[in-house]
């Protein structure tokens, strides 16, 4: 099951907002696993590179931290919610 997205904006800043909501209500909290590239796809019905780009913009502004081969983790809440 995917979650709609609005055509006229760009996927990746859509999914990445509804990410960065979950990271601030308390859905992933601090220290936990956010979802997987593969998972970012099949939610959101979205490419590969799509989803990395997602996370690759949570990580730059330091929602999220990544361990190579471990996966990626919440470090705190988003600083521009």
């Amino acid at each position: 099951m995917s979650t709609e997205l609005d055509p006229t904006r760009p996927k990746w800043r859509q999914v990445a907002d509804i990410l960065r909501r979950r990271i601030a209500d308390g859905t992933y909290p601090p220290g936990s696993r956010v979802p997987s590239v593969v998972a970012v796809c099949g939610e959101f019905d979205i490419a590969v590179v799509t989803a990395q780009k997602v996370l690759r913009a949570l990580r730059e502004e330091g929602a999220i931290r990544t361990e190579r081969g471990m996966g990626s983790y919440v470090t705190g809440r988003p600083k521009n919610q």
